[in-house]
């Protein structure tokens, strides 16, 4: 038996509210994520690994900071994707355990 030192426990499901339904698929289709599921007021999106993002629309969901990270296998070039894209992006920061941008 091959030994695994993965946890025994991960994310299987994150539920996030939007207010703009459509705006929020798109965007998470433009940046690799898959869509698994659609329907009128909701949307799953699948990351690698397995781990399913469902956004329900919530016209009266006031914007809030959200506390997760997307990890890549090439910041670089998914950092120049995105400025090609029109979204925007800040400058890459470096420091000594991860490297990122917003």
């Amino acid at each position: 038996m091959v030994d695994d030192k993965r946890p025994d426990v991960w994310i299987g499901h994150i539920s996030m509210k939007t207010q703009v339904l459509d705006l929020s698929e798109t965007f998470m289709k433009e940046i690799g994520l898959r869509s698994i599921f659609r329907g009128d007021t909701v949307a799953v999106l699948e990351l690698r690994g397995g781990t399913h993002i469902g956004f329900a629309e919530d016209k009266s969901n006031e914007p809030t900071l959200v506390g997760f990270d997307f990890m890549v296998e090439d910041l670089d070039a998914n950092h120049a994707q995105y400025k090609a894209r029109g979204y925007t992006v800040s400058d890459i920061e470096k420091d000594s355990i991860h490297n990122s941008f917003f």
